[in-house]
This record gives C-alpha cells, structure tokens and sequence, in this order.
C-alpha cells in the first residue's frame, strides 16, 4: 500500500495540490515478525525507503504457545535498523502520549519507514492471566471477566459503551472533514489538469481504458495473421508489450527473474526512476504475491508478478488472500511442466496447477498458444472480483489454426478446438503445450477412421461457470473421454469420469531433455490414441 501511495503521488501530485500524501499504519506482534514474509517485506521496503510506512511493534513477549523468550530472541531495534528502518525503540505501549511523540518522531522520518517498538502487557488488567498466554487466544472466562471488571473499576454491562468513551473515539466528524477537503483539493485539481484527473477517476475506480477491447481486438488479429510458434511465456510478454503502453495502471514485477519469466516490456521502468512501473522484488516470492495484494487494495494500479511455478509453492497463502478478498492481483508463472527440461524434478511443477485450480475464486488460465495467452491476460485484466495466475511454458508450442467462431468460445474457459466431419465417438481434453499432442492423436485417429473432437480447455474454473447447455455442447454426458495435461491427474476425473481416462503425471520428473522427458512420462501421439481406445 505504501508503494502504491508513493507511485501515485509521484504521477499525480502537483506543486501546490498533493492529493496522495497519507501514510500506512501497519500493527504486528511478535508472532509477526516470526513469519519469514516479515523479513521479505520489511527488507524490500527498507531498500525502497518507503517513507511513509509506519509499523507498530506490539511487544509483548507472547504468543500462543507461552513466553516468546525460548524461541524468539532476535534483537528486532536492530534488525530493523539493519533493513534500513527508523526505529523508535522502548515506547510504553499503554502511554497515549508516548505513543503520540513516537508518532510524530516517525513521520519526521521521511526518507525511511518506521518501527515504534512499544512494549505491552497482554490482558493488562485481568488479575489472573495478564503478561500470559492464557489471555493470548481464549476467552478470560466468567470468573476471570468478573475480576477483572473489579480490578479496573469497570461497572458497565457488557457491550456497553460509555457516552464519554463513545465521543471520544467518535471520528466520524473529523474524517467527513478530511474527506471534505480532498474532495475540494480534488475539485481544484480538476479545474487545472482536467485529463489527469479523469485518468486518476478512472484508475481509482478500476475501469479499463475505453479503446482497452479495441486493442485486445487488433492483438489478436496480429497473433492470428502470424500464428508464431513460440513459448508461451514468449507470447505473454508480447501481450504485455502490446497492452501496457494503453494501461498506465499496470505495475508489473518478477521475484528475481524478469529474463526468464519475461515480465518486462520496452517501457518498463523500475520504480524509484521517473515513471516507474516495474518492481524488482529480489528473491521474495511471498513478499511479492502479499505486496501486489495491498498494491490492488489500495487501488490505481493492477499489479502482476511473475516466478516459476513451482515457486508458487512459497506464495500460497498470498494466492488465497488475493481469492478470499476478491481482488484484481494477476499472478504470472511460468515453466510450467516437465517440459523445461534439464532442471530436473525440483523446479518441473507436477502438482502446482491442479493446487492452484483448488482454490475458490482463482482463475487459471494455462493457454496453448499465442492467442489463447491474449485471451488469457485479456480475462484476467477484465476480472474485477478476483485474481488470476497465468500459467506459461519454457518449451515453444505451435499455433493452432481456429476461425473466428471457434475462437470466439476461448474465453469461455473451454471449447471444441477440432472437430471431426463426422459424429465424434471420444473427445479428447487438454490444456497448455498438450494441446498440440492432442492435435497430432486426433490426426492420427482420424487416419484409422475415428472421429474424436479436441476440446481445450485454458481455464477449468471459467468452464465451470459456464451455463450447463454450454458445458454439455463441448462435454456430452455420454461421449468418452480422455485428459491429457503434464500435471497431476486427479482432477480431470471430473471430466472424463469413471470410464474416461487421463494421460498426466503420477510422479515427479526427471533431469534430461524435454522431448525426452514427454516420451518418458507417455505423453506421446502413440499413448494418447491407445488411450482413446481404451475408451471407446
């Protein structure tokens, strides 16, 4: 949030009418600064020197499991120090006017973020628990309220708030004054730069350019004219290249691998030079994923981070908060298969996007091709209830010829890519760089008089939300089929059924070629046509 801040300040802001100038206010414990992301986070904003980031350290020594002493002893003043921090060391957390000068002492600090470090006493007030885990993560319960409510002086029932207490920390009237002078500011600012203002409207309020469909329109033409055989990863920058001149909202990053995700474009420019909208997050792959979730919060820009797939692994829970707070984060993985090769098992993602496809509200879109990857970034920039992750191969993968029609249906997730001249007796469902195998099984069937339909499908979860009438046009109840994808097999069950069959990966992968590898594993032309007979 704090970078989105300073990045919308320095494209709006103007000498005399700062309309971006607010800090974010940021509440941890120790069990926090635990977390590893803390490390990723804190480091990056350090090295950024987010100025107007401000973190309240409750320390109260504390956590679930007892005292924090025999597992966490970590110097935090100086580890924040380290990072690059301005740390306000030893503030009596429970002194409002300590934690006021601390306040006031941070924001002085502008060319840094802060730390206020204020220690606590946890359930300060119960006679019995406080300073204890007891009061950590259960109720103090009926005996220990009662005490409690004695030893503080506390006579009101419960729920109760005190008329007094009430105004005090009634903020309503103050914060429709601040909104009133923004949007006065905001009205001048208006008045004298007319196009940036509604620019900014549009940004804050998520809609995409008005000629955005227009341009998705001439892309595909493009791809379509050239149908390149490329790497799928190849075409997804070409997307980026193509739309990011038109989406200045687009803030782009990789955790330390732009050469080989391909998540920069001609006009990326790292953040901290002039019209920067490129983030360089260093190896911090949960950081990334959590820092482009409070970036779409906060609103103006649409992020998008790229690292391989495998890497997924350690964005999981920032992957699940982006789907359970329905936000426009785009999540860019790339080598998605055995098909990359020599690196061997530890980075040759086999389980990753059926995970990722697990997870309500993520979309993922595994395309097969230069237009099917337009399709793909297109959804995921026009979704505005949920992220994306966009799944990308290392490996070249050949155009699929479709006419308009049929390419009409892609973005319905799922559709008939070939169909046979005659009544089709199977089909077969694939998805990214199977589909060229797909293609080439169907040939060969065809060939030995079987009509079998290929159906692609780059998103399960678009295809499922389709209406039944549609699901069942591609996918009749009663024609056999068979999935092949280079991942783990088990949810394609739910296409194929009990009867079908799925070509995938029941193991990890090896190290050695990738063609050797697809021969390997038995995903070959002639697998996938025994395959298809056994159904039949």
């Amino acid at each position: 949030m704090a970078i989105a801040e300073k990045l919308l300040a320095d494209e709006f802001n103007r000498t005399g009418i700062e309309l971006f100038n607010h800090h974010t206010y940021v509440f941890v414990g120790d069990g926090c600064l635990m977390e590893g992301i803390s490390h990723e986070a804190c480091s990056l904003a350090g090295t950024l020197g987010l100025g107007k980031l401000i973190v309240f350290y409750d320390d109260n020594g504390i956590s679930i499991d007892g005292h924090v002493k025999g597992w966490f002893t970590d110097d935090t003043p100086k580890r924040f120090e380290a990072y690059g921090w301005h740390v306000v060391p030893n503030v009596d957390g429970h002194d409002s006017e300590a934690i006021d000068r601390a306040i006031v002492a941070a924001k002085a600090a502008t060319d840094r973020p802060s730390i206020i470090c204020c220690k606590t006493v946890i359930g300060k007030g119960s006679p019995n628990k406080a300073g204890t885990h007891d009061s950590h993560g259960a109720a103090l319960g009926d005996e220990e309220v009662a005490a409690t409510r004695a030893n503080i002086g506390w006579s009101h029932a419960p729920f109760v708030i005190p008329a007094d207490v009430y105004e005090a920390w009634d903020a309503r009237e103050a914060g429709g004054l601040a909104q009133s002078d923004w949007n006065t500011l905001f009205g001048q600012y208006a008045r004298a730069y007319p196009a940036e203002a509604r620019e900014l409207q549009r940004r804050l309020a998520g809609d995409l350019p008005a000629d955005f469909a227009q341009d998705v329109r001439a892309l595909t033409d493009k791809v379509r004219e050239k149908a390149a055989t490329i790497a799928s990863r190849k075409a997804s920058q070409d997307v980026i290249e193509a739309l990011a001149p038109g989406l200045p909202e687009l803030l782009g990053g990789s955790a330390d691998l732009a050469g080989s995700n391909l998540t920069m474009w001609s006009g990326s420019r790292s953040i901290g030079k002039p019209g920067g909208n490129y983030i360089h997050y260093g190896v911090r792959e949960f950081g990334m994923a959590a820092i482009m979730n409070g970036i779409a919060l906060h609103g103006g820009f649409i992020p998008y981070g790229g690292t391989f797939l495998t890497f997924s692994d350690y964005c999981r829970n920032a992957l699940r908060m982006a789907a359970l707070m329905k936000i426009r984060s785009i999540f860019v993985f790339t080598h998605d298969s055995i098909g990359l090769g020599e690196d061997g098992p530890t980075h040759q993602a086999v389980e990753h996007v059926a995970s990722l496809r697990l997870i309500p509200n993520m979309d993922v879109w595994r395309p097969c091709d230069t237009e099917e990857s337009v399709v793909a970034w297109a959804e995921a920039l026009e979704r505005r209830d949920g992220p994306a992750s966009l799944i990308f191969s290392r490996q070249n993968l050949a155009f699929q010829k479709r006419t308009p029609e049929v390419a009409a249906n892609i973005a319905r997730g799922g559709y008939i890519l070939v169909e046979p001249d005659t009544i089709p007796r199977a089909a077969i469902i694939a998805t990214g760089s199977e589909i060229g195998l797909a293609v080439e099984a169907q040939k060969a069937l065809a060939q030995a008089g079987v009509a079998v339909r290929v159906v692609s499908m780059p998103s399960t979860s678009v295809f499922d939300r389709q209406p039944q009438a549609y699901r069942d046009s591609v996918l009749p109840l009663d024609l056999a089929s068979v999935a092949v994808e280079a991942g783990s097999a088990d949810l394609w069950r739910k296409y194929v059924g009990r009867t079908g069959e799925v070509v995938g990966m029941t193991s990890f992968g090896e190290s050695a070629p990738a063609g050797e590898l697809f021969k390997h594993f038995g995903f070959t032309v002639g697998h996938v046509v025994e395959a298809v007979r056994s159904v039949l």
